[in-house]
């Protein structure tokens, strides 16, 4: 798993590097301002959460940031597919990014969902309970999340 963070860490900021380059291209050259402060900002952020994760202070903290940046990196897909169907991306722009964008939500996916059974292993474990969907604290499934392709 430590292998996993330190890959998804180093992924997570190659791909900030390009979304502030996609940035320069759309605010610069294809004169767009708004829009792109969004993927700007979400795309960034994905990078953020995860080294705040990774220096959490509790596992329920790193699952918290990990599952931020897990959302975070699905709105940036949105704003990816949204420049593209409206011509700010070309196709081949649009794949290379999306490729990239895939790749870390898959990541983030399996990260959040090992933790996270994880946790209700350990939970049940020690308590000799029986923890139910919605009592943790992301308790949203993240395949739900996750686009269909």
């Amino acid at each position: 798993m430590e292998r996993e963070r330190s890959i998804v860490k180093y992924k997570s900021k190659k791909f900030a590097l390009r979304i502030i380059a996609l940035y320069k291209v759309l605010s610069e050259c294809r004169r767009e301002n708004i829009m792109s402060k969004q993927i700007l900002r979400s795309g960034t952020s994905v990078g953020a959460n995860i080294t705040e994760a990774l220096n959490g202070s509790s596992r329920k903290d790193f699952l918290n940031k990990m599952y931020i940046a897990f959302k975070e990196c699905n709105e940036t897909y949105y704003w990816l597919e949204l420049f593209h169907e409206s011509g700010y991306i070309s196709e081949d722009e649009f794949k290379s990014m999306s490729k990239d964008c895939l790749e870390l939500i898959k990541m983030l996916s399996s990260i959040t969902k090992t933790t996270r059974s994880f946790d209700i292993s350990e939970v049940k474990r020690n308590s000799g309970t029986n923890i139910g969907k919605g009592n943790h604290p992301a308790s949203d499934s993240p395949q739900s999340l996750t686009p269909n392709f």
